[in-house]
């Protein structure tokens, strides 16, 4: 068992009692921390890393993304989910990419945060147009080769196209809406075999790094006897399980207009609301949906600057806080942040409530926000009290930051500045599960210059794809632009957006 010891770093544990250390020394036995402490004894380690001047603190974790993604950072124009989905993830199965680009694009996103000192991250990977165990292994294969530390789901909705929405069925042509109606839906069996295969091939893989979670894309993308099967999947093996909750306005018009109540209320009815639920964004709750929420023990996934570049909406923080709900941060897919940098996913949660919140006593504290990115993210996977803290039994997954560059000049304040600051150029060291991952800028898993020059080759192929999807996508906008429309004259009591600009 290989035996590291950082010396003389500054310490920022981020545990149970908060505590901080000016100068100590992080003990690393194989996985995990052995000890931490001023002058610990440094017989029989097999590696020193001389850490003065530097911060240890736990590497951050994204508590939300999706990794096919990544090959469209700032490939989309800015328009509403709902909209913009058909630019992605297109109904008819258009724009469609091979195992080689599921693997290549997964590399991209992990390499990326890594070196940012971002050592975990909970993907919920969508699959155009079925999921695949050849295009499953692709994405697992490519966060083991990476070193980090990925929970992984399948995002596979097997709803009808229309009747995930209100009055798309009646606003589309007749053809077009029996083509969708057609369309191939997988069973509540195929996606328990599934899981069950994913389950055996890769949980627990890479030495524990490697985990699987349950996703059912949202409640209504789903048939109940499909959210059934996953719901008992995520108990039966205690998985997070992966739901996208009111994100958007128009789902709240949704189930006011097809279920009578609220989202969360239906997963609550359907009994499929507890502790393994990460409720993905929660903007358009309410009181009610919050108590829901609390009762049940979830965790909410809070992806704020996705949310601001699709229009969706700022999310109650300190009402959820209020309800001693956890908020996980995430930076959702790579074409609706245009980085996989949690760090910047801080300092706009730090920011964007402050406009929410007319009582500044409410704004969320900068370290609210850093437990949110750390603690948080921690606790969505089902891994609180495992990473997202430094102490004694933990698994060493930390960052060493160099306090000797601009963010940190001059040091006012520790914490503030991490929030404020810092955007993951100061990391100098990522660790996860006790190894070495990214020293001095270099990633040791990874030849850099050879992936770049493969994602720049794929990236023609994708074009093609991004093109095709593109056309298909343009014959369904004008119906769902016109059902979007539709639902803004909907009351649904509540405001989660900046209202127009009045004199």
């Amino acid at each position: 068992m290989a035996r590291t010891l950082i010396r003389q770093a500054r310490v920022l544990t981020l545990d149970d009692d908060g505590r901080e250390y000016a100068t100590a020394d992080i003990l690393i036995e194989g996985s995990r921390i052995a000890a931490i402490g001023p002058n610990l004894a440094a017989t029989a380690v097999d590696r020193v890393i001389q850490a003065h001047g530097k911060l240890a603190m736990p590497g951050l974790v994204n508590g939300h993304f999706h990794s096919p993604g990544n090959m469209m950072c700032g490939a989309l124009t800015d328009m509403p989910l709902e909209l913009f989905m058909l630019f992605e993830v297109p109904p008819g199965g258009e724009g469609q990419v091979g195992a080689r680009m599921a693997y290549a694009q997964t590399l991209l996103g992990a390499v990326e945060m890594l070196k940012a000192g971002i050592t975990a991250v909970h993907d919920d990977p969508y699959h155009n147009p079925e999921p695949s165990p050849e295009g499953i292994d692709a994405i697992m294969q490519a966060y083991a080769d990476s070193g980090m530390r990925a929970t992984v789901s399948i995002n596979h909705p097997n709803q009808v196209e229309h009747e995930k929405y209100p009055f798309l069925k009646d606003l589309l042509p007749p053809a077009t809406r029996q083509r969708m109606e057609a369309a191939r839906r997988w069973s509540a069996a195929e996606i328990g075999t599934l899981y069950q295969w994913f389950l055996g091939r890769w949980h627990g893989a890479a030495d524990g790094r490697l985990r699987v979670a349950v996703s059912n894309s949202a409640p209504q993308r789903v048939t109940d006897d499909y959210f059934a099967t996953l719901s008992q999947i995520s108990r039966a093996h205690d998985l997070p399980f992966n739901i996208h909750l009111l994100e958007t306005r128009l789902q709240r018009v949704f189930g006011q207009e097809v279920w009578g109540k609220s989202l969360v209320r239906q997963v609550h009815d359907l009994g499929f609301l507890d502790e393994r639920v990460l409720a993905i964004h929660a903007i358009w709750v309410d009181e009610a949906d919050m108590e829901l929420l609390a009762a049940a023990g979830c965790t909410v996934a809070h992806n704020p600057v996705c949310n601001l570049k699709l229009g969706s909406g700022v999310m109650p923080f300190r009402r959820l806080r209020r309800h001693g709900i956890p908020i996980a941060l995430g930076t959702d897919e790579r074409n609706t942040d245009d980085t996989t940098n949690v760090w910047g996913a801080m300092k706009t949660a730090g920011l964007i409530h402050k406009i929410a919140e007319p009582d500044y006593r409410d704004w969320p504290a900068a370290a609210e926000v850093l437990a949110c990115a750390t603690r948080g993210g921690a606790r969505g996977m089902r891994l609180e009290g495992e990473i997202g803290q430094l102490k004694a039994g933990a698994a060493a997954d930390l960052i060493l930051v160099d306090l000797d560059t601009w963010p940190f000049t001059p040091l006012n304040d520790l914490v503030r500045q991490l929030v404020f600051c810092e955007n993951g150029a100061s990391v100098r060291l990522t660790m996860v599960a006790g190894e070495v991952v990214v020293e001095d800028g270099r990633v040791f898993s990874v030849d850099e210059a050879a992936l770049k020059a493969e994602v720049r080759e794929l990236a023609v192929e994708f074009g093609a794809s991004l093109a095709a999807t593109a056309r298909a996508a343009a014959v369904l906008e004008p119906h769902y632009r016109a059902m979007l429309m539709r639902a803004l004259n909907v009351d649904v009591g509540m405001e989660r957006r900046a209202g127009p600009m009045h004199p």
